[in-house]
């Protein structure tokens, strides 16, 4: 997110959505969520503020049920 958000600043070629949303799915969910604050980048799209918090508790959720099995 902060580099996205610096290549948005300097107008320079940015990350794609879908590729900040993977990043997110494979284990970054906690990572987005943060800097999407930290750098209050993405935080004005709808999809960002629901989605990343999805992802997030899909996380938790698979996490708890492995370990609690």
């Amino acid at each position: 997110m902060g580099l996205d958000k610096y290549k948005a600043r300097k107008r320079l070629w940015r990350i794609k959505e879908s590729t900040l949303f993977l990043t997110s799915v494979i284990g970054g969910s906690l990572g987005s969520l943060l800097g999407m604050f930290l750098f209050h980048h993405k935080t004005k799209h709808t999809k960002f503020l629901i989605g990343m918090p999805v992802i997030l508790i899909v996380h938790i959720s698979v996490m708890f049920l492995y370990f609690m099995r």
